[in-house]
């Protein structure tokens, strides 16, 4: 009774700050000021591409700064990657089976990747993500340009992250950030966690082409997050997290996106692309302020974040966006715990001691 308990506790209890508003506005900056030049430029429907770039400010929050730039140049790899699959997918219409398998392909060989440069956040959540947003969203634009764009908002995120260097210009000719060689047990353990994300993902997206979803990449994003759990219990909890922070975050969507006297559009009218920008700036913000401390908390917020850009490049009936994503992350959310609970890893029985170690027989 008393192991339930603790992780009942676990699920609402918040974890230490560790200088996160720092953190939260450098990301928060990184994704306004992209954002509002292509509001100013008359082009919301492309932040998305903005938003995904400057997702690159969310890695090595706490490290040197010449320590997080190479970690952010890492992950804008990942990320860019991510857009770039996504955009060449859109652009010449390979959705449903197509994107379920190029994903589901791309979680595992990102997998492998961000364990042997141990990016943090774990794993390739926010690549495959972006792969299935650009993916979803017809493009406006000639691919190249949905891909600069990217890469500029990931290029001024590393200028951001490393900005406070030049205030201090303190650089630590002994701190070193290793990628980690992925041999003998190391790289057993890596591809037994690269092949659960593309069982994960790959059964999260097949339920959701087979059940008619238009948005069957959320099920597949879904279904990564338990997989970046440090054990079992954290990653039932990452995945419990992620479905009651999603359904959360639904409720501040319905009242800015559905109709009615609460709806936060009707209180701007013609305006409505300037108040989804704006919100969505704001939410990145309260994510990145939480998502160390809660998940489910950041969640809460992050929800808004997808949908509203979402939005902004492909509008849709709100009513089917927000049921489809509510139910699309329960079926990746669950699809991800119950391959995190099927398969795991064995562990190697200690070797017994030798007799010319002192103990006895």
């Amino acid at each position: 009774m008393r192991p339930v308990l603790r992780h009942v506790r676990q699920l609402h209890s918040l974890g230490p700050s560790n200088n996160d508003h720092l953190s939260a506005l450098r990301v928060a900056v990184s994704v306004a000021v992209p954002s509002f030049l292509l509001l100013l430029c008359g082009r919301p429907d492309l932040i998305i591409y903005a938003v995904f770039g400057a997702l690159t400010g969310m890695y090595g929050r706490n490290e040197p700064h010449q320590l997080r730039l190479r970690h952010q140049l890492q992950a804008a790899l990942v990320l860019l990657s991510g857009v770039g699959v996504g955009v060449f997918l859109s652009v010449n219409h390979l959705h449903s089976w197509w994107l379920v398998a190029i994903e589901a392909l791309l979680a595992g060989v990102g997998s492998v990747y961000s364990d042997k440069v141990r990016l943090k956040p774990n794993g390739p959540f926010f690549g495959i993500l972006a792969l299935g947003a650009c993916a979803s969203v017809p493009t406006a634009v000639p691919w190249y340009g949905a891909l600069l764009i990217g890469a500029g908002s990931a290029a001024f995120s590393l200028f951001v992250g490393f900005g406070g260097w030049v205030r201090g210009r303190v650089w630590n000719p002994g701190a070193a950030r290793d990628s980690v060689r992925l041999q003998g047990r190391l790289r057993r353990k890596a591809v037994i966690h690269a092949a659960r994300y593309v069982l994960a993902v790959g059964a999260a997206g097949t339920v959701g082409v087979l059940t008619g979803s238009g948005h069957p990449h959320w099920a597949m994003a879904a279904a990564a997050v338990p997989l970046a759990g440090a054990d079992l219990p954290s990653s039932v909890h990452r995945g419990i997290h992620r479905i009651i922070g999603t359904l959360l975050g639904l409720v501040i969507v319905a009242v800015v996106l559905l109709p009615g006297p609460w709806a936060l559009l009707h209180l701007f009218p013609g305006a409505e692309a300037a108040v989804l920008a704006f919100l969505v700036i704001t939410f990145q913000f309260t994510t990145e302020l939480f998502m160390t401390r809660h998940y489910g908390l950041a969640m809460v917020s992050f929800t808004p974040v997808i949908l509203l850009m979402t939005q902004l490049a492909a509008p849709a009936d709100p009513y089917i966006l927000i049921a489809e994503r509510g139910v699309e992350t329960l079926v990746g959310a669950v699809t991800g715990i119950l391959v995190v609970v099927l398969i795991r890893s064995r562990r190697r029985p200690a070797p017994a001691p030798s007799a010319s170690s002192g103990a006895r027989p």
